[in-house]
């Protein structure tokens, strides 16, 4: 078996991490890495304890954590998991094997497979935002959100992350797409939270939308100025729609007719910029391909 490397990112997980590393150690894992964000109760000390290198990271944020912890380990596979006793250490070859057959590079736990435990706003939130990442980049997920995970030390390598927060798992599966990292998804188990849930349902929600959006800019523009050019474009109707109406009742609106004729024509502006950036992009990525391919030859 290649050098596998299993990452904890905790903050105040007293009640589970001792447990969640102990299972690990019974299957064979010795080389795990505990990321702490400055815990306030004895996570770091129970750590210690069942076997695990502790380090305190740099800064606040599950995303801080994890490319701080990306920096320090250099084994052939990395698993990620978190430490609240949410996953089943003991489905870690799940993720695992399809690296180890050449399957993957990257691979996703996907925790609705199963059903879960989620409430009803978690489990809807997680499904819009999939089909966001799906519509975006144009690859169909059921779960970009799950914290279990397992990369080769390439694919680490060829990710450029920047979240600080929640937001690091939807970008670290947008950096898998936009680098042509091989993804795969294996069901896994996802057991209720002891405690309350870190995880702001609106705050978090809006700013991993947020990322998705912005992030689909150099990957999918048509998608990124579509939905610019869509909304300008909508606004336009409306007023028009309102212009109209009142000509009829012989009302003049010259302002309000400007500021149509100028949503209106902003917004084709907005998706015609989209459609030749997505030419753009689908060049590029042919003459990425010819080039190694030509290198590959050469090799």
């Amino acid at each position: 078996m290649k050098d596998v490397c299993i990452l904890i990112p905790t903050l105040n997980e007293e009640e589970t991490i001792g447990g969640v590393i102990s299972s690990f150690k019974r299957q064979g894992f010795d080389n795990i890495l505990v990321i702490d964000g400055n815990s306030t109760d004895s996570t770091r000390a129970i750590a210690k304890r069942a076997g695990a290198r502790v380090v305190i990271q740099r800064g606040k944020g599950k995303g801080a954590a994890v490319r701080q912890a990306f920096e320090l380990i250099d084994s052939d596979i990395i698993v990620m998991i978190d430490g609240d006793g949410t996953y089943l250490p003991t489905e870690v070859q799940r993720l695992i094997e399809p690296i180890e057959r050449g399957e993957a590079e990257h691979v996703i736990g996907n925790r609705f497979a199963y059903g879960g435990a989620f409430a009803i706003l978690h489990r809807l939130g997680n499904w819009v935002l999939n089909k966001i990442f799906s519509i975006g980049y144009g690859l169909e997920l059921q779960d970009i959100l799950s914290g279990y995970r397992a990369f080769t030390k390439g694919a680490v390598k060829k990710m450029t992350l920047r979240k600080e927060g929640f937001e690091i798992e939807a970008e670290m599966t947008v950096e898998s797409v936009k680098r042509g990292i091989k993804l795969k998804e294996v069901p896994i188990s996802y057991r209720k939270r002891r405690g309350k849930s870190k995880l702001n349902f609106f705050r978090d929600g809006m700013r991993i939308t947020y990322t998705l959006y912005v992030l689909a800019r150099t990957h999918n523009p048509a998608f990124y100025f579509g939905i610019i050019g869509s909304a300008f474009i909508l606004i336009g109707v409306m007023t028009g729609i309102y212009v109209v109406y009142e000509w009829f009742n012989d009302v003049t609106h010259v302002p309000l007719t400007v500021f149509t004729s100028l949503m209106i024509i902003s917004g084709i502006q907005f998706l015609i910029f989209g459609l030749l950036g997505d030419l753009l992009v689908t060049l590029q990525r042919e003459m990425l391909e010819a080039l190694r391919g030509r290198g590959g030859k050469e090799g």
